[in-house]
């Protein structure tokens, strides 16, 4: 299928400050380096926002995580979940017409869609606000015919209640998402034969349905404000750190022999004698060894400074693929300017792409060189003015 960005854009993309704020807690997720583990649900929160991904979007994430705009467009145009071109204001349907909804009547509900919004499919509807797709199994089949709305499934439709309820929303009202014939979930639509005493004490909806209903975002545009952006993971201490670095490339072959001549404990006795001697002297030289300090390698060592100018150190985080972990790296190693990167050589770049422990290949693949020597002359990047405008860091 060929998926293309729509020929009319946007000029400018950000995610409100809720967004933005739930955005940095995804990348939290992941350890400095491997933030590009993000794309999926970060592009996602950009269409939750906009209601569709516009191309200043997918560039405005891929300057956040720091990759080439070509690999979060590839990620973009991949995924049919992602939607690349407008949709409608107030809602866009997608309608299952895989086997079983097919079966119980998804063509009824096409047909519809045809009528009530536009002839075909991905058109917007004559005032805006609707437009409409066929698509895939969505997987509730025990409630044929269906269709998605927003993050929601309104499930057990019929042509006649599946057009009423385009003429509620289109009349700003939130029709309840879940059966529509009154089933409970997905029991027989006879009654239970089963578990009968199941009915007593339950909500009003199933747990799907009664969460929607509760917090109020079924079919609205997220821009952060209406639900709270959960981030537990950083309540609990749970951000990640790189793996520490592999005893091939940063321990000493004493170490390495140290190691293995450390015999297994068989009890908990004998591992208290024997284990923590065998490992304490190994973390040392790990620890030695991820000092920027004296690296080695291929390439030309670049001329380093003791301390920035009396100016003060640039910014080097308005170098694309410069994070504040990168920056504080380089830093460390004696980089605080955009003219000493502007000047390295082809060897030197060969030698900073070997030495930053973490980020090998980082230099020459984002070109640090070029954009340094625009920036040492005061001028702008396209990825720094996004920078200093959407406060990626």
């Amino acid at each position: 299928m060929l998926r293309r960005l729509h020929h009319e854009q946007p000029e400018s993309f950000a995610f409100t400050p809720a967004n933005l704020e739930g955005a940095k807690g995804q990348i939290s997720k992941y350890p400095e380096g491997r933030q590009a583990s993000a794309i999926i649900p970060l592009l996602w929160r950009a269409q939750e926002q906009e209601s569709w991904l516009s191309r200043p979007a997918i560039e405005y994430v891929a300057d956040m995580l720091g990759m080439d705009y070509i690999r979060a467009l590839e990620v973009a145009t991949f995924y049919f979940m992602f939607q690349l071109q407008p949709v409608g204001t107030v809602a866009h349907i997608q309608v299952c017409g895989t086997t079983t909804c097919m079966i119980c009547g998804a063509e009824d509900l096409i047909a519809v869609c045809r009528e009530k919004i536009a002839p075909r499919a991905h058109e917007l509807s004559a005032d805006g606000k609707f437009s409409w797709e066929e698509v895939e199994c969505l997987g509730a089949c025990a409630n044929a015919p269906m269709a998605q709305i927003g993050k929601d499934y309104y499930e057990d439709l019929t042509a006649e209640g599946f057009a009423r309820m385009i003429d509620d929303m289109a009349a700003g009202k939130v029709p309840t998402p879940g059966p529509q014939n009154g089933r409970y979930a997905a029991e027989p639509k006879s009654g239970l034969t089963s578990l009968t005493g199941f009915d007593s004490g339950r909500a009003d909806y199933n747990a799907s349905a009664q969460r929607a209903s509760d917090i109020g975002d079924t079919i609205k545009r997220i821009d952060g404000t209406e639900v709270p952006i959960l981030t537990p993971w950083r309540d609990k201490g749970a951000n990640h750190k790189p793996a520490a670095p592999s005893v091939k490339q940063n321990e000493a072959p004493a170490d390495v022999s140290a190691k293995a001549k450390a015999p297994k404990p068989a009890a908990k006795a004998e591992a208290k004698s024997v284990a923590k001697p065998a490992v304490k002297p190994a973390a040392k030289p790990v620890k030695q060894a991820a000092e920027p300090a004296a690296p080695t390698g291929a390439g030309k060592k670049p001329r380093m400074m003791k301390a920035p100018r009396k100016s003060g150190a640039d910014d080097l985080k308005m170098i694309k693929g410069v994070g504040p972990k990168l920056e504080k790296l380089l830093n460390d190693m004696g980089f605080y300017h955009f003219d000493q990167i502007a000047k390295w050589t082809e060897a030197e770049v060969a030698w900073a792409d070997q030495n930053l422990v973490g980020f090998k290949g980082r230099v020459s693949r984002d070109t640090w060189v070029e954009q340094a020597k625009l920036l040492a002359e005061g001028k702008e990047t396209e990825f720094s003015a996004r920078a200093k405008k959407g406060g990626i860091y």
